[in-house]
């Protein structure tokens, strides 16, 4: 079977032909549920839905809009029963209180006759960081969860096992289009994320952040969103800076989350962190001159540059500047 192929990117899915937008996932999920009755059940299932499972009652609409309100994601309705809204985002990131808002007011949901109305939330964040970056669990009085795309995949696996032929190979599907969607960084991208590294040995550390990066071809940070600054998705570039110049710049392979860095560092103590993402870099880019800091870079600052001008700038601060003009 001859390979498919939109620009570089291999397809292994049929969802991939819809794209890797929000609204992408969106309706990939919704067909997904509308299509996999046990798929739809188990998710049902996980929210504690207390109405007997009946498929041929329930709607699934994608994309509705009212005014003023904005569009939903999509929708899960049985008359006088339930009334799901389903907020779908990719990475880390999450609704604001005010978007949350608009979705409990909307007209159709305030006169909805449903017993038992919610609104969910699909990203990539696990429950201590939602927990401590997100924390709403109600907006006038809706109940509002969280669920992981993985709690999602592992959904629609389990529901391999008592599916038909057809909802299996939907559902076969639908986890391979996840499973990229979730590792996906901004390939087309040629930002680099700059970011400077200390000489020094933390505290009970036996291992320097420089070693990190150049002995291990690793690098971790916390996962952004909010405080602090860090990106919420990983950059497919990042660059190190030390000693007053740029020194490497480094393609990310590849990149999981964790809380416990001694699991990956045994010369780091154990412990319990905020969510980290953990880059495996590739090997090193290095300017063909020197490509100092410059006056406003200073400290621990750290800036996003196109990766062709940090290599023929002479300063990061040059390159930062120009990448903005561009």
């Amino acid at each position: 079977m001859a390979d498919l192929y939109i620009f570089n990117d291999k397809i292994e899915s049929v969802f991939q032909l819809l794209g890797q937008k929000e609204n992408d996932i969106s309706y990939s999920v919704g067909y997904a549920f509308s299509n996999c009755r046990h798929f739809l059940q188990k998710f049902l299932q996980h929210l504690k839905i207390e109405t007997p499972f009946d498929p041929d009652k329930i709607k699934i609409r994608l994309q509705t809009h009212e005014k003023e309100k904005g569009f939903t994601d999509f929708e899960i309705i049985q008359d006088n029963e339930f009334h799901i809204i389903v907020e779908a985002k990719r990475g880390w990131t999450f609704p604001s209180k005010a978007q949350l808002d608009k979705y409990a007011t909307r007209p159709t949901f305030v006169s909805s006759t449903a017993k038992d109305k919610r609104i969910v939330v699909f990203n990539e964040s696990i429950p201590a960081f939602t927990k401590t970056h997100f924390g709403i669990t109600t907006i006038r009085t809706i109940p509002v969860e969280v669920i992981s795309w993985n709690d999602i995949r592992k959904m629609a696996s389990s529901s391999k096992a008592i599916g038909r032929d057809t909802e299996n190979r939907l559902l076969k599907e639908l986890n391979i289009y996840l499973d990229k969607i979730s590792s996906m960084q901004k390939i087309d991208s040629n930002w680099v994320y700059v970011v400077s590294l200390g000489s020094g040995i933390p505290d009970k550390w036996s291992v320097s952040w420089q070693d990190i990066v150049n002995k291990h071809s690793k690098y971790f940070h916390p996962v952004g969103g909010s405080k602090g600054g860090w990106p919420a998705e990983p950059p497919n570039y990042i660059a190190f800076r030390y000693g007053g110049k740029l020194q490497s710049i480094h393609h990310i392979d590849k990149y999981e989350v964790f809380t416990d860095p001694s699991i990956h560092f045994k010369t780091i103590p154990k412990g319990t962190w905020d969510p980290h993402y953990l880059y495996d870099l590739g090997p090193a880019i290095r300017p063909s001159h020197k490509v100092e800091s410059g006056k406003k870079i200073i400290r621990s600052m750290r800036v996003w540059a196109m990766l062709d001008l940090l290599l023929t700038s002479q300063t990061i601060q040059d390159a930062r500047d120009k990448s903005d003009a561009r």
